[in-house]
């Protein structure tokens, strides 16, 4: 076997490499690297002479991994994750500061986190958080975050998961827009329906039958952070994600319309990949969310005992 020294190519060629397959094309690679496409090119065709094997396919609109590919960008994305991870721990020693990274909806950004800063800053005065915010459903890799959270079932080889709560669906709105009359309780014809339009699933039919597609009666928007705040505007009903609107509903500026409640049976957890160093300060950000998360839904349950909510927790 080849020692690692000559098995392992130029660091210019691995970085290009690494851009090229997140980029998607080298052009847009060659832009990020403010170099030609054509020296794009140049480099991953000696990194491929180099490991014997092509790591794209080529095709009209743009490039896609091949298997020995996809083997080279988990390997590389694990390990430039380490080393920013490992320098980001070296300027907090020398800052005083920690820093965690969140990989989140700008929906929960927006509606959870925004309103409960001051009460985090207290908890944490020497800890910055950061964002990896995603604006559609939640998914993607967390590699390059402290802790992200997404719907899965439980642990895998490469993540440890810390559940959260269920994932938790009903209707909401504002006081005023409930107290109009101008829903007919939700379910006469006059309701204004807010809808996600790329939510995954889609559970809008289950509440609002027919609300999918574009009416004057509706609202979409492909952000859940803004279908939230049409809703504290007082714009219509939304479909509530628990985990997001759980602060507004605790301070009654939404409310449930009706008592109807669904659990998807999808669970709402805390990722982290394990390769990732375990800090202690991460572990106590990720406790203190759940705990007030909990809260949240404890004084919503005291509030609405009629949805049950205890007992679907």
């Amino acid at each position: 076997m080849r020692s690692l020294r000559l098995a392992l190519p130029s660091l210019n060629g691995l970085f290009t490499f690494e851009a090229a397959a997140r980029c998607g094309t080298f052009g847009r690679a060659a832009t990020e690297l403010n170099v030609t496409p054509a020296a794009v090119s140049r480099m991953i065709a000696r990194l491929e002479e180099h490991v014997g094997a092509p790591l794209f396919e080529r095709l009209p609109g743009g490039i896609v991994l091949t298997e020995e590919g996809r083997i080279l960008y988990d390997a590389l994305s694990r390990s430039f994750s380490g080393i920013e991870t490992a320098l980001r721990e070296i300027e907090d020693r020398r800052t005083g500061l920690e820093t965690v990274t969140l990989s989140v909806s700008t929906g929960f950004t927006t509606h959870w986190i925004m309103p409960n800063l001051a009460a985090f800053k207290q908890a944490f005065p020497g800890v910055e958080l950061r964002f990896q915010l995603i604006t559609k459903a939640l998914g993607g890799p967390v590699n390059d975050v402290d802790l992200g959270m997404r719907f899965v079932d439980a642990a895998d080889d490469r993540h440890e998961a810390t559940y959260i709560m269920p994932e938790l669906l009903l209707p909401i709105c504002s006081p005023g827009y409930s107290d109009g009359g101008s829903i007919s309780d939700a379910r006469g014809k006059a309701a204004t329906v807010i809808n996600l339009s790329e939510a995954q699933p889609d559970w809008s039919d289950l509440f609002f039958p027919g609300a999918g597609a574009a009416s004057p009666s509706s609202l979409i928007f492909s952000d859940y952070a803004v279908v939230v705040q049409a809703a504290l505007l007082g714009q219509g009903v939304a479909l509530g994600w628990l985990n997001v609107a759980a602060h507004w509903l605790r301070t009654g500026a939404l409310v449930p319309v009706g008592n109807r409640i669904m659990v998807t049976g999808r669970h709402c957890q805390f990722l982290r990949t394990r390769e990732r160093r375990d800090r202690p300060i991460v572990r106590a950000v990720r406790d203190w969310i759940i705990g007030r998360l909990r809260e949240d839904l404890t004084e919503i349950d005291r509030l609405y005992p009629d949805l049950g909510l205890a007992e679907r927790l």
